[in-house]
Order: C-alpha cells, then structure tokens, then sequence
C-alpha cells in the first residue's frame, strides 16, 4: 500500500478549497478541508496532517493565529495562500513560521511545484544526514524509504498503515537515540492527544508484526522500559 500524503486545505471559500481538493487528490494526495479558524486546530491537532495550505482571512480568525498554534510544537510545512499582495503581509507570514506564501490568484501547475518543494524540504533538514541525502534509512534488511512512503524489510513492502509508517518514519529519524512516549505521541497525533500511550502501544505491536522476524525480540524497534522507544542504528 503507497501511503499518501494528507494535506489540510485551511479556506473558507468552498469554491477554492474544492477546486484545490480536485486538483490535490487527482495528483496523488489525500485531502481534509477547514472552513475556520477552529475547525482548522480541531483537524490539525487530530489528524497531523503532512502540509497546511492555510488563507489567512478566515472568518474566525487571522490565520497567523494558526501558524503560532502550530509553530509551538510541529514543524509540518504550511504555504500560505491568499489575496493578500503587500510585502509586509508575507514578511510577517514567513516570519511567523510559514514555509512558502502564495499569492491568489494562483496557477494550479505552481501550487504543485510549491507543495513539492515544501515536503522535499521536510527530508533535508532531518536529523539524521544519511536520510537528508539519499531519502532512505537501512540497517540490517531494514528499509524507511522517505520518498516513497514505503517500509521494505528484506526487499518486501511491510504494507503498513498511514500511523505504523509514520512511527516508524520519525523513530528512523532519530535512529539510535530514545525517543519518550509523550515525544512520539505529540509527534503522531498532536499536542491535545491522551498522555495515556495504549494507541502507541497498539500501533507499535501491529508494526512489530509486520517487521520483526519475532516481536518477542526486535531487531529494529527496541523499547526502554518506562521511558520511550529507540530505532537500531543505521548501517
């Protein structure tokens, strides 16, 4: 299963956010729509998305309101996009947190390449520079490959879920050093998520199934009783 990545539409203009989901969701991504402020936090500290296209003129609020929220805990890229042109709107954007601006009207071939550009520059400021280059973390048959959305254990897709790939993506970010629960989880699903790890544990016994030879004694995931989790060490 190829693992897509979800992209929140921030727009209260239903015309522009369905013209965006179509355009989205016809090149391979999966979509969510926020018509407000609030609906936007609720979407974004439940579900994580991988980017943000986020208007500021939301009929709730400022949509700088929603680059602070998200600056305090997540670096998911957002692009703005509005009809605002001055320059000291995009400079207070870009300052508050904002990965790109663009400016409505807009083509559809740019808000691609824009959105292209965004997450491929969520894999060069990794942690670990063996992944910033080639976009892929190996260690013993193990395979996270950052491009494709896809873990390979021995050569074979583990088929994962959307939440098993993304634990295992952020513990191969950070391979070799123990990650905590409350880390992992905040990570995954946000800051207003259960402080009570049973997800975490779900999802990491579903994950072990599918990439350990014996769960009973990983390999590749190991856990520090009490404390979090740790990745092996690359090759």
């Amino acid at each position: 299963m190829n693992i897509r990545e979800r992209i929140l539409i921030v727009e209260d203009e239903a015309n522009i956010s369905g013209f965006m989901a179509t355009v989205l969701n016809a090149n391979g991504y999966e979509t969510m729509t926020a018509r407000t402020g609030s609906e936007a936090i609720t979407t974004i500290t439940s579900h994580c998305p991988d980017l943000i296209l986020l208007d500021l003129g939301l009929p709730d609020m400022d949509g700088g309101g929603i680059l602070t929220f998200v600056r305090e805990w997540s670096a998911c890229p957002i692009i703005v996009i509005s009809a605002r042109s001055h320059e000291r709107d995009k400079v207070a954007a870009l300052d508050a947190g904002a990965d790109d601006y663009i400016v409505k009207p807009f083509g559809t071939s740019e808000l691609l390449a824009r959105i292209r550009t965004a997450i491929r520059h969520t894999r060069t400021t990794l942690p670990n520079d063996d992944i910033a280059q080639s976009g892929q973390f190996r260690a013993q048959g193990l395979v996270i490959d950052y491009d494709k959305h896809q873990v390979l254990v021995n050569g074979e897709n583990a088929h994962l879920t959307q939440n098993e790939y993304k634990l295992v993506s952020l513990l191969g970010k950070y391979a070799g050093r123990v990650l905590t629960y409350d880390f992992i989880i905040r990570q995954l699903w946000g800051p207003k998520a259960k402080t009570d790890n049973q997800i975490l544990r779900v999802n990491m016994a579903n994950t072990r199934r599918k990439i350990e030879e014996n769960p009973a004694q990983p390999r590749y995931i190991f856990t520090e009783i009490g404390v979090g989790c740790r990745m092996i060490d690359p090759d």
